[in-house]
Formats: C-alpha cells, sequence, structure tokens
C-alpha cells in the first residue's frame, strides 16, 4: 500500500480480513513479520483506532491537547471539542461510546497531520456528526486512509481504493463509489478462470483414462500435473465459496399480519423537561418499511419502544394489528451470553441442527452461511470480533418466522459483503420492518418512507429514503449536497464567490471558460492517474529519490489545479443557472 501527499484512500475488506492490522502497521504501532515500511522524514501520521484508551487524562481537553505536537494551535483543540458536542471537561471514565468516539476524532484531527488513519470513525456517530466529519475531512489537506462500512461516507470522501482480499491487496486509481463493480469484475474473472481450469482437468482425465497404461512412464508427470491442478482448483473453490454471503430469511416467514400492523394517535412522551415525542400519529400498513432517524438523544428508541406497545406514552394510544409476530435485533448484542459457544447459540439446545422456519439444517451448514468457518462452532462469543457478533445475532434471529422486523442499529460492524445481503432479503421480505439508522446509503436502498426528527419532539414521515427526505425537507439544500458530492468544500467556495457577480452577465472569457474547463478538468484527472501510477512503484524512493520527489510535487501541484478548475467551472454554472432564471 502507498499513500501519496494528499491521497483519499478507502481500505476495504471483509470484517476479520486484516484491515485493522494493515492500518496499525502503517501507524508504527505493529511490527510486519516481513517487508518494509518507508516514511517520508518529517511526516506526521496519526491514527484513530476502533476503541481508543484515554489513559489518566482528567478531561476531554487534555486528552485531545496531548496529541499535540509543539507549535500546534491549542485553539483547535477546543474548537473541535465544541464542533463535535463536547465541552472539554468531561471525564473520560464516564463517556459513552458515542462521546469517546467524538473525543478521539477530535485528538486525532486537531493536529492536521500529513497522513490521517481513522479506523471506523463512524462508528457510534449520529447523522448531523458523520455529515460534519464529511465536510471537515473534505477540507484538510491531509492524506487520508479511511476504513468504513458507511457506504456514502466513503463514496463522499475517497478517491483511491485499495481492497485487502484473502491475504492479498489490489489497487485502483478511482474512489470508492467505483469499487463494487470493480469487485464484481475481479470476482467473475476468478470465476471463469476456475471453469477453464476444470475443462482442462476434464480433457486431462479423458487423455489419462485410455493412454496412462501405453505411456506409463511419460505419463508420470502428467499424472502429477493433474493433481496440482485438481488442487488448485479446489483452494480456489474453497476461496471463492467463501467471498459472498447467503443470508436467507425463513422460508416460512410466519401467516400474513392484518393489513393495519400500527396505528399510533396523538403519542406525546417527556422525561423530566425534556419533550422527546410531541403529538405524534401515523398509520403503518403491511409491507412497509420504515426508517427512523434522528440525532443521538432525539428520542429514536422511545419511540419505537411506543410503536411496538413494550411503553406507554403520557399521551394518546397505540393499536397493534391482528397475527403480529415480531422479531427484535438490538444494536448492543445484550442478548448473546458471552460464554455461549456459536454452535449453542445458533441451535439453543446443544443438538448439531438448527430449525429454519419449518426445516432443519445442520448448524456447520448455517454457519457457512453466514462467513464462519466449521471450527469456529466452538468458539464462545467473547472471542468474536464486533463484526463477527453482528453476522451471528443476523443468524440466529433470521432462523425465526416472522412478520414484523424491528431492527435497531442493524449495519454496525457488519461488512460490505453482509450489507449487500441484508438489504436483499428485506428488499424481498414480505413483512413490515422498522429500522433505526445512521447509514444513509442502507436507508436509501432499504426503506419506502423515512420517520425524522424534527425538533421539539416533533417528527414527520416522509415518502421514500433519507436522500428523498431531504430533498422533500429543503430542495436546495439536497441539491447543494449532491453537486458538491465530491469535494463538500467545493460548492461552499463557488456559492460565496457566485452572488457578488450575479449583477452582470457572462463575459466572453467567462463563457469560453464553461466551454474549456470541461476539457482542462479531465486532462489534469488523467495527469494525476499517471503520477498516482508512477508513485505506486514502492521501490521509487530508494531507486529515484529525485524522480520521485518532482513526481509529488508534480501530483500536489495537479490535485491543486484540479480543484481551483472545478471550483471556477462550479461558480460559472452557479452564475450560468442564476442569470438564465
Amino acid at each position: 500500500m502507498f499513500i501519496s501527499p494528499g491521497e483519499k484512500l478507502s481500505l476495504v475488506g471483509r470484517n476479520g480480513s486484516g484491515k485493522s492490522t494493515l492500518m496499525k502497521i502503517a501507524a508504527g504501532l505493529v511490527e510486519p513479520d516481513s517487508g518494509d515500511i518507508f516514511r517520508q522524514p518529517g511526516t506526521t501520521v496519526r491514527y484513530l483506532p476502533q476503541e481508543p484508551e484515554f489513559g489518566d487524562h482528567a478531561s476531554t481537553l487534555s486528552y485531545v491537547e496531548a496529541g499535540l505536537a509543539p507549535g500546534d494551535d491549542t485553539y483547535r483543540a477546543a474548537y473541535l471539542l465544541e464542533q463535535l458536542g463536547l465541552t472539554g471537561k468531561e471525564d473520560p471514565v464516564r463517556l459513552s461510546g458515542g462521546e469517546a468516539r467524538r473525543a478521539a476524532l477530535a485528538r486525532a484531527l486537531a493536529p492536521e497531520p500529513d497522513i490521517l488513519l481513522l479506523d471506523e470513525p463512524t462508528n457510534h456517530l449520529d447523522l448531523p456528526a458523520i455529515e460534519w466529519l464529511e465536510n471537515e475531512l473534505g477540507g484538510m489537506r491531509s492524506a487520508l486512509v479511511l476504513i468504513s462500512h458507511d457506504r456514502r461516507f466513503l463514496e463522499n470522501l475517497t478517491r483511491a481504493t485499495t481492497w485487502l482480499d484473502r491475504g492479498k491487496t489490489r489497487h485502483m486509481n478511482k474512489g470508492f463509489a467505483h469499487f463494487e463493480a470493480w469487485r464484481d469484475e475481479v470476482l467473475e474473472a476468478e470465476e471463469l478462470e476456475t471453469h477453464k481450469l476444470g475443462r482442462k482437468i476434464a480433457m486431462e482425465e479423458d487423455w489419462l483414462r485410455y493412454g496412462v497404461t501405453a505411456r506409463r512412464k511419460r505419463n508420470q508427470k502428467r499424472l502429477r500435473d493433474l493433481h496440482s491442478l485438481r488442487a488448485e482448483r479446489a483452494a480456489k473453490r474453497s476461496s471463492n465459496a467463501r467471498s459472498r454471503a447467503q443470508i436467507e430469511l425463513s422460508s416460512a416467514e410466519s401467516s400474513a399480519s392484518g393489513k393495519r400492523v400500527i396505528e399510533a394517535d396523538g403519542l406525546s412522551k417527556a422525561f423530566d423537561d425534556n419533550q422527546v415525542v410531541r403529538d405524534f400519529s401515523c398509520k403503518i400498513n403491511r409491507g412497509d418499511r420504515i426508517g427512523i432517524v434522528g440525532p443521538n438523544g432525539s428520542g429514536k428508541t422511545t419511540l419505537l419502544k411506543m410503536l411496538m406497545g413494550q411503553l406507554a406514552p403520557d399521551a394518546g394510544q397505540v393499536k397493534l394489528g391482528t397475527n403480529l409476530h415480531m422479531l427484535t435485533l438490538d444494536q448492543k448484542r445484550e442478548s448473546l451470553n458471552p460464554d455461549d459457544t456459536l454452535s449453542d447459540v445458533l441451535t439453543g439446545d446443544g443438538s448439531d441442527m438448527v430449525t429454519v422456519g419449518d426445516q432443519r439444517k445442520h448448524v456447520i451448514s448455517y454457519m457457512k452461511d453466514f462467513l464462519f468457518l466449521p471450527e469456529q462452532a466452538r468458539t464462545p462469543v467473547n472471542r468474536l470480533s464486533g463484526g463477527e457478533r453482528g453476522r451471528l445475532m443476523l443468524a440466529r434471529s433470521l432462523a425465526k418466522p416472522s412478520n414484523l422486523l424491528v431492527l435497531d442499529e442493524p449495519t454496525n460492524d457488519l461488512d460490505l459483503e453482509t450489507l449487500d445481503l441484508l438489504q436483499e432479503m428485506l428488499g424481498e421480505y414480505q413483512g413490515t420492518v422498522l429500522l433505526v439508522s445512521h447509514d444513509r446509503d442502507f436507508l436509501d436502498r432499504v426503506v419506502t418512507s423515512t420517520l425524522a426528527f424534527e425538533g421539539n419532539g416533533r417528527w414527520q414521515i416522509y415518502a421514500g429514503g433519507y436522500s428523498d427526505m431531504l430533498h422533500q425537507r429543503s430542495p436546495l439544500k439536497s441539491d447543494a449536497q449532491k453537486e458538491s458530492k465530491a469535494r463538500p468544500q467545493m460548492r461552499e467556495k463557488a456559492e460565496k464567490t457566485a452572488p457578488a457577480r450575479a449583477a452582470r452577465k457572462l463575459s466572453f472569457k467567462d463563457k469560453h471558460a464553461l466551454e474549456t474547463l470541461p476539457g482542462e478538468i479531465d486532462a489534469l484527472k488523467v495527469e494525476i492517474g499517471e503520477h498516482q501510477k508512477t508513485l505506486e512503484n514502492p521501490n521509487l524512493f530508494a531507486e529515484k529519490p529525485d524522480l520521485f520527489k518532482q513526481t509529488a510535487t508534480a501530483l500536489s501541484d495537479a490535485e491543486a489545479a484540479l480543484e481551483a478548475a472545478e471550483t471556477r467551472w462550479l461558480e460559472l454554472e452557479i452564475l450560468r443557472e442564476e442569470l438564465e432564471g
């Protein structure tokens, strides 16, 4: 893996593939068994771990300031804490998971290092915090290496992708938005290679069947080659078999519920002086998939519990429909006994069989559907990673018949392959879904309506996913967000400049720039790709230090020129739209 100045790189791969280990090696926290690491002298690196350690710091401010180097701006520590919703006086021992993540982010961002290594930076953050972080990172000059399962976050920030798969890394000079198509092409090529290998084996077997007795001595090498081919194909099949999860909802989804699943009328709920729900009414019908969004502490879980009939409102009433079979997946995995083995969790009775709806399936076979290895059957829950515990909860829950799924942050710690199939399963689910999530892409792909917090205890239902909700809330704001997808800071710069020119017409120079800038932008992108390809050579610095320095400088200049050209084009495009009315 190579990181050039100003790089915006996504590091992707399945849970357990070694992404965090590779990032720790890059940060200098773990020594590799072999190979070399080179860091440009004077380069500053900051690393955000998934589980930060606060040591003996008395406050979040002292913790963040301790990460600053001599000469760094001390006011930036307080600024970042304030932007992330912390005062700086919090005791690190008493921080919640979300507060701990915000403090650790402030510590990593405060020095504005040359390279930022961020491992799941959006974990435990709500949507406003995620969108703020996107804009902050988009405006920094630091090179970024991001590990995240938030597709939208990666799409908006990255311009290159490194894929860690089965112990090997593959690099693409395009952002995460292009990753899935590229990944599918690679896997299809592997499957084609395996198919060709199978045909070759068939031909060898036919020749071997009729000719081996007459040419025994000459055949021995060919016989050994055949065994090698078989071993190679077996290895490829084993590898490919684990490349995709296989999530299937119980074939017996339970009998259908009534047409009206939930009817809420005038719900209100307050805790002391905090009004979390105010005069809320809605009707949820069979087949609806409702996404619930809002900042942390806004009352999403409270509203969800009232809709499920698990919490009594202060005012109003909830009517549940008939023949409901509710299945709940909690976000904290608290219902998993840490001492139970994976097999015990799935079978429930210590047997070797899992009941999936009205069918019986061997536990090892069912484990493989969720990317677990057979030897993990006796592994206790407390030795599983967060992603593995998430998959285990899914495996256990989805075996049960239901017609109402209640999912509270189901995407936490899930890898992209598992997310893909969970989305597909929810899309085909015939029952009703209530979903709390901060994953914008997941919401856009799954839900039919979005229930959003509007402030002061008010909740509003919008048709469509998260992006549709933004558009209905504020069409102009939504359009601005879409246009600035690749560079969140670009449109802000353009909009500050464009109004000052709105009183005049487009000059000949402006019109010429509008016509020629797209070509210049494309040329700069090609130039950047060529420089990045040159810098991918891991031996370049050692063998040709002058060329390395020259290429790195040229890359930085080209990226700056690209940003200026894109900003200029956007300024003129905004002006043209305003003048044309």
